[in-house]
């Protein structure tokens, strides 16, 4: 166990949070809470052309909304450690949230502690490339001969936890849902060949800096059954007595049950351990620089998946909502 005081499962009680969040929304209510004492908040949302992903400086309820949810792709860090030093040095509680070597920069940038600031990492399957997800987006642009302006990773809303999709939407107000099991980039992730050279020795898997982890409760009904009704479950947990403190004041908002470290991360070994590096990982990089996208999908996963992504958009059209 790394520096793990108390371990929970978690959702919020709020169903249309939980609804909107990757798993039992605890970013949106440590966030929420933070507003509340007149605090900000950064994490990360997609960028306004949905080419990528950088982090958001918050200051309202409102401003939560698209920092909500999976990115699955590096984020733009840009000057956001400076602005949190000088939101902290300007007295502000500050809440910062992102993958664990995000939360150790910062931490390491600030070369201080401050007792106003809250850092809250996710459990990280590794970083793909932001160059990889915008050629993504630019192959799915020119299959629907339209601009993409919203993409959900972990979208719920015609599945539950489980069967999530990846939810698109079109400058013409389409929407689109695609299988994680057949849509090229989720499958290049899950597969590893899209990470970071850095992520097949993440250092933050053995150095956590954060005051709280949240994650996907993966293998919830073999823990606590009685927890999962199916609309998501967070893994919860505590490092350090800022990171109690902060989640003891949620306490009338969520549902919650301890549990062992041992069995909370049994089924998100992400939380302990990197993954191993594929040997095709470096040939991938280096026809991403010279092939298209579908030629990319066609080598390097096991079926062609791009026909078959093809054929499932075609028949979800059907069924698009204006």
């Amino acid at each position: 166990m790394k520096n793990v005081k108390n371990v929970y499962a978690a959702y919020a009680k709020d169903t249309e949070l939980r609804l909107n969040s990757s798993s039992g929304a605890m970013f949106s209510l440590l966030a929420m809470h933070i507003l509340s004492l007149g605090g900000v908040v950064y994490g990360v949302k997609m960028t306004d052309d949905c080419y990528g992903a950088e982090y958001e400086r918050v200051i309202n309820n409102e401003g939560l909304k698209a920092l909500r949810g999976s990115k699955y792709l590096q984020a733009k860090v840009g000057d956001t450690f400076h602005f949190v030093k000088q939101d902290l040095d300007n007295g502000k509680v500050v809440l910062f949230s992102g993958t664990g070597c995000f939360v150790n920069g910062l931490k390491l940038f600030l070369r201080k502690d401050y007792d106003n600031l809250y850092c809250m990492d996710v459990v990280c399957h590794g970083t793909p490339s932001p160059e990889l997800w915008k050629r993504y987006v630019k192959y799915r642009e020119e299959q629907t001969h339209s601009k993409m302006i919203y993409a959900s990773f972990r979208n719920k809303d015609k599945h539950d936890w489980n069967g999530f999709e990846m939810k698109e939407i079109d400058e013409n107000y389409n929407e689109v849902w695609i299988s994680r099991h057949s849509d090229p980039y989720f499958r290049m992730f899950v597969k590893n060949i899209c990470l970071r050279p850095s992520c097949f020795s993440c250092t933050a898997k053995f150095l956590k800096l954060s005051d709280i982890t949240v994650a996907d409760f993966w293998g919830i009904d073999k823990v606590a059954p009685e927890m999962n009704d199916n609309l998501g479950v967070s893994l919860v947990l505590i490092r350090t007595d800022k990171g109690q403190q902060i989640f003891d004041a949620i306490q009338n908002e969520i549902e919650k049950k301890e549990v062992s470290y041992k069995d909370g991360v049994s089924n998100n070994k992400s939380e302990f351990q990197a993954y191993p590096k594929p040997k095709e990982r470096d040939s991938f990089f280096k026809d991403m620089n010279k092939m298209s996208f579908e030629q990319l999908s066609r080598k390097y996963l096991d079926i062609p998946v791009w026909k078959a992504l093809g054929r499932k958009i075609k028949h979800i059209f059907l069924e698009v909502v204006l």
